[in-house]
Order: C-alpha cells, then sequence, then structure tokens
C-alpha cells in the first residue's frame, strides 16, 4: 500500500503554476473554501488526492460550436 503524498501550500501553487498563490489559498482556507486540506501542528498539507478530485469536480465543459453559425467580420 502506498503513502498518501502531501503537498505544501508552496508546492499547490506550484502545481497550478502560480495561478493560485500561497496567499490566495490562505485566504480560501480562512473562508473554508477551496481544496480540503489538514493541519498538523502549525503545518497546512494538501492531499494530493484530494487536489485531483477538486480538480475534476471544477472542470468546465465547454459546448460545441456549431460551424454553420460561424461568421467572419462585421454583419448588420
Amino acid at each position: 500500500m502506498t503513502e498518501p503524498k502531501y503537498l505544501t501550500p508552496e508546492e499547490v501553487s506550484d502545481r497550478y503554476r502560480g495561478a493560485v498563490s500561497t496567499g490566495t489559498l490562505k485566504n480560501w482556507r480562512s473562508q473554508r473554501i477551496g481544496p480540503p486540506f489538514i493541519k498538523v501542528g502549525k503545518s497546512v498539507l494538501y492531499s494530493a488526492e484530494q487536489l485531483d478530485l477538486w480538480d475534476r469536480k471544477n472542470v468546465v465543459t465547454c459546448r460545441a460550436t456549431k460551424v454553420g453559425h460561424m461568421t467572419t467580420g462585421d454583419q448588420r
């Protein structure tokens, strides 16, 4: 059985290529929004498995564009 992987807030920020800063994660924690986290003493950790689930929960599905309705230029 493999041990669960936990990430620090800095590693979570890196995972999202800096789009989610450590400050944003801190704000989310205080508001109880964002990905689930655990506290061990003063340390905050995020489960990689829970982050994967949070990612899937936040997927935005786009609808397909209909080719027949695409226009070019300004039509009035």
